[in-house]
């Protein structure tokens, strides 16, 4: 099989059939009719010698020889894209594209917001969104360009992913504003008699806290595990309760409820927050961007009038 021999308009709408799940879905994403894209599908299957999506339910779903393809086929079609946009140059006035951002459930309730109101700012015609993901394939959907770039806490990547510091934020505890311990203080006996709520999405496990405990021969008493960090804060105004987290996240969350945030009584440890990206977007200037405006979003200071215990 020769390259010369194979229109490469082929491989954009295997791709758009593979992320769409549909001939219908991968026509509306291209503005082509289905007939086109059925057809299309048609001579790539000819050429590869492969069903490559086969019929399951309303989805087509791709076969094996599809699995192996889609992999270097996104990573082709992504350098094409930022050959072409090194050549034209990017305006993000002017720029229509998706930027995608890999977020775990605490840092898009935290970054999301921001990110989206910067980015429209100064490009007001691009889609932004928000993906959730496995760590474990992380470098995978930054490599196939599943994402541009992603927002997580210290990860062992490999030298191909590229990473940068945005934030250390210490540990604060979160308390209803009428809590008892506003009147009686809260050391690390008093810490320890309260019921805790865990935000995680991890079904066991424990929270660096945690471990910060047990290295002083201390543990507390985890009442409630959630996922999302809204629900931690509702349960937090409602209960005695209470919650410790990253700082930085807590002064936005608690932007809607105005909750005591109060520094732990022990050591707890500092939260990192990095910037992942692949080694083969550092030059990409549209990925560029995007990256300057998650760093400034990440950096803008949450509202000044929030409730503060030091």
């Amino acid at each position: 099989m020769h390259i010369s021999r194979t229109d490469l308009n082929l491989f954009v709408v295997f791709e758009a059939i593979y992320s769409q799940g549909g001939v219908t879905r991968a026509a509306e994403t291209l503005n082509l009719t289905q007939p086109t894209i059925s057809h299309a599908l048609g001579r790539l299957r000819d050429r590869m010698d492969d069903p490559l999506f086969v019929r399951h339910g309303q989805k087509l779903v791709p076969t094996s020889a599809a699995q192996k393809m889609i992999g270097p086929v996104r990573q082709a079609l992504q350098l094409f894209e930022r050959t072409l946009g090194e050549l034209d140059g990017f305006d993000p006035s002017s720029a229509d594209m998706t930027f995608s951002i890999g977020m775990r459930p605490l840092m898009e309730h935290t970054f999301f917001l921001p990110l989206v109101t910067l980015a429209r700012e100064t490009a007001p015609k691009i889609t932004v969104t928000s993906n959730r993901y496995d760590r474990h394939n992380l470098e995978t959907d930054l490599s196939a360009g599943r994402m541009n770039a992603a927002i997580d806490v210290f990860l062992p990547l490999p030298d191909s992913i590229r990473r940068k510091h945005l934030t250390s934020s210490r540990s604060v505890i979160v308390a209803r504003k009428d809590h008892p311990i506003a009147r009686e203080g809260l050391d690390l006996e008093a810490y320890l008699s309260l019921e805790h709520i865990l935000v995680t999405s991890r079904p066991g496990g424990h929270g660096p806290e945690d471990v910060a405990l047990s290295r002083e021969g201390k543990s507390r008493r985890v009442a409630v595990r959630c996922q999302q960090i809204n629900t931690a804060m509702r349960l937090v105004d409602r209960t005695d309760l209470v919650l410790t987290m990253s700082e930085a996240i807590a002064e936005r969350a608690n932007i809607w409820f105005k909750h005591q945030i109060i520094a732990t009584p022990f050591a707890a440890p500092k939260i990192d927050t990095y910037l992942y990206w692949h080694a083969n977007s550092d030059a990409d200037q549209a990925n560029q961007w995007f990256r300057g405006v998650v760093e400034g979003a990440v950096q803008l200071p949450p509202p000044d009038d929030l409730m503060y215990l030091p």
